[in-house]
């Protein structure tokens, strides 16, 4: 049947209709949460290269994006805290606008060739304390901004999305050459007057003229 002839016939609304498929959570995922870094999440942290900022604005409007550098970029102010650096980006700021409008962030970190993830959840705001921004300098160059979570909730997020996606599996990568360009995809989306070529040697200078 194609999709767009399908109909969604039933849907879930209450807790009680989920339980009853899904079950409940063993007193292990229960009880797995914690307030603060440990020193496993400190740990955790200074081998994370990569992490997924989750924002939502006033209105529950909501972004996932991503945020990446040399391992441990994420600077660790104290148990409680910790600092993303906003690096150079497109200037569209999504999340940034999001947490000034809400501060309810949730994060997950990944270290490549590990299943095992962290997430962390709590509130944010933004900083341009040149003092703080230094301490996550890279190139030469102090980031622009950083956005402080104040931590409410940590843990370890277990492996199965990655042990079934095989995502740190070379075999199953993708052959670039089955899917479109980035550039054709963005020109085709934005509907700008540019040709692909221009799209492509923008992109490619945005990469390595304009990373810090």
């Amino acid at each position: 049947m194609e999709i767009e002839r399908m109909e969604i016939k039933s849907i879930i609304s209450t807790e009680e209709e989920l339980r009853k498929i899904l079950g409940k959570p063993s007193e292990r995922a229960l009880k797995k949460v914690i307030s603060s870094l440990d020193h496993h999440c400190v740990d955790f942290l200074s081998k994370s290269p990569f992490l997924v900022l989750s924002t939502a604005n006033k209105l529950g409007e909501c972004d996932a994006s991503p945020r990446g550098d040399a391992p441990g970029f994420v600077y660790v102010l104290n148990n409680n805290k910790i600092i993303i650096p906003e690096r150079p980006g497109n200037r569209r700021i999504d999340s940034i606008l999001n947490i000034i409008s809400n501060p309810r962030v949730g994060l997950i970190f990944f270290i490549p060739g590990l299943g095992e993830t962290l997430r962390i959840n709590g509130r944010a705001y933004i900083t341009n304390d040149e003092e703080i921004l230094k301490e996550m300098q890279a190139n030469g160059r102090n980031p622009l901004l950083g956005i402080v979570v104040e931590i409410e909730e940590c843990y370890i997020h277990c492996a199965k999305a990655f042990i079934r996606s095989k995502i740190w599996d070379p075999e199953s990568w993708l052959n670039k050459k089955e899917l479109p360009s980035a550039a054709k995809m963005l020109l085709e989306h934005a509907k700008v007057n540019a040709s692909e070529e221009d799209v492509a040697r923008s992109l490619e200078e945005s990469y390595t003229k304009r990373l810090y």
